[in-house]
């Protein structure tokens, strides 16, 4: 998997999102992941957090391992 891949899959959840996705280990399964959304608007940071795993859910303990989240109100 690729950080793109990654991107677009945030996407799908959050289109107006800006995101940023870096490959932490160079391995294709450990990412660095930074949404900043309006959609998180009256959300705790757990609930951001959830929503992102989420948009990720297809693909969590297949081909992503690990995820390091950072979501900022947009």
């Amino acid at each position: 998997m690729n950080s793109q891949e990654v991107e677009k899959m945030i996407k799908i959840v959050f289109p107006d999102a800006g995101v940023q996705v870096r490959d932490m280990t160079g391995t294709g399964d450990h990412f660095e992941i930074e949404v900043v959304s309006k959609d998180f608007v009256g959300k705790t940071r757990v609930q951001q957090h959830q929503r992102v795993h989420q948009a990720l859910a297809k693909e969590m303990g297949r081909r992503i391992h690990a995820v390091q989240i950072r979501t900022t109100v947009g």
